[in-house]
């Protein structure tokens, strides 16, 4: 089966694509002033599980996060977490486990050359969408493929795809979405091309975990959200500074406080509305105790225009 579309319509459609999200970025209407309307009606703040740094059950550390003001978290899946001390928790707080990360997709790649290491990833996605439904979380995050010195960008491309489709039909049947992120595995480089992947499936339960911070080393996030629009399910919240990177290195880049780099967040407000998103923000920076995600829930308060 063949997963490449007409490449003339694909053309046409992203030309049509970059066109409007351009003109709808630009645009100095209503969304002139990005502060105008808040998102607090639109948007819900969480933070992922691994960034709670306080001792305690996970009914504790749930609660701390509806005290600091946060909707939601996300956990990862396979993991050494009780499932039923989790969702015990999640019922006892009234907070919201929104998504589950596929903890697997690093070490066992959808991409990898060796076909047990491949179904052994299927199987923890196949895990991760049981361990969502338990949840009534909507999505399992998915980093889908590692391009590498072993591993070409077709056959990337190719093997994660034809691993995906194999689990779909359970995505489906469960009702949960597969959210592909972006980030640096050297695969999906661009946004029209991201769209692309996503569009081949054909299947309205895959999507983009579109990550704001990962983008802005080699490109703008409102650019990338103009373009993939509606196929953005969820978003990952952190920071990245070019000048940082080019003065002491490429991963430092990151070490800067959320609203102290280079994304450019009234833009990314303003692309964000023009698509009309309505759903999870979700802080993926070093976590810690209560000051540490306090902080980082007024910081997501003011770049994303939450209060």
């Amino acid at each position: 089966m063949s997963f490449m579309i007409n490449r003339r319509a694909f053309v046409q459609k992203a030309v049509t694509v970059v066109s409007a999200g351009s003109m709808a970025v630009a645009d100095t209407g209503e969304c002139g002033s990005p502060d105008a309307v808040p998102f607090r009606q639109q948007m819900k703040k969480a933070v992922k599980f691994g960034m709670i740094r306080t001792s305690g059950t996970v009914e504790e550390k749930f609660s701390l996060l509806k005290e600091l003001g946060y909707d939601g978290v996300e956990v990862d899946s396979p993991t050494d977490l009780d499932r039923d001390e989790v969702l015990a928790a999640r019922d006892s707080v009234g907070i919201e486990i929104h998504g589950v990360v596929d903890s697997a997709h690093w070490r066992q790649p959808l991409s990898d050359p060796d076909l047990k290491v491949r179904k052994t990833g299927i199987k923890a996605l196949q895990t991760a969408l049981h361990d969502a439904k338990y949840y009534r979380a909507s999505t399992v995050l998915l980093v889908p493929a590692v391009v590498s010195k072993n591993v070409s960008y077709s056959e990337a491309y190719k093997r994660s795809q034809e691993a995906i489709h194999e689990v779909l039909p359970l995505a489906s049947e469960l009702g949960i979405k597969i959210a592909i992120e972006n980030v640096w595995n050297q695969f999906l480089l661009s946004p029209l091309e991201f769209a692309r992947y996503l569009d081949e499936f054909e299947n309205d339960a895959i999507g983009a975990y579109f990550d704001v911070g990962n983008i802005v080393n080699y490109g703008w996030p409102e650019h990338w959200i103009a373009a993939l629009g509606h196929r953005i399910l969820k978003l990952d919240i952190k920071e990245y500074s070019r000048s940082r990177r080019d003065n002491e290195g490429l991963w430092k880049g990151f070490q800067v406080k959320i609203g102290d780099g280079d994304c450019d967040w009234p833009a990314v407000r303003r692309a964000l509305k023009t698509i009309d998103y309505h759903g999870w923000a979700t802080a993926e920076v070093p976590g810690g105790d209560q000051l540490r995600l306090q902080e980082v829930a007024e910081r997501m308060n003011k770049v994303l225009a939450l209060t």
